[in-house]
């Protein structure tokens, strides 16, 4: 696959999207089913489990949601990035017709 003039311009624009959108969001809080399977893949046992005990606390009790705090300077970087791959984008020539 031949990287050209389109694809550098798409990856730039998706990174400056991405940096602009973890630079105004900065925390997210999952839901029930989502922090079990967060829970079930790092294999945190605290919400993991199946056992009968469990699921009448978790049907009784508040449901648990994990929180994703993203770091503060992945948005700089992304659009450091992004900016950095759109202005190259604009260098190089104009893909061959054909």
């Amino acid at each position: 696959m031949e990287f050209n003039r389109n694809r550098y311009f798409l990856i730039g624009m998706l990174l400056l999207l991405l940096g602009l959108q973890f630079r105004m969001v900065h925390s997210v809080v999952l839901n029930e089913t989502s922090t079990k399977a967060l829970s079930k893949i790092t294999k945190n046992t605290q919400f993991a489990s199946q056992d009968l005990s469990t699921n009448l606390y978790m049907s009784t009790a508040p449901s648990p949601k994990a929180t994703i705090t993203t770091p503060r300077w992945l948005g700089y970087i992304m659009l450091t990035a992004g900016g950095i791959i759109f202005l190259h984008a604009m260098v190089l020539p104009p893909a061959p017709k054909g």
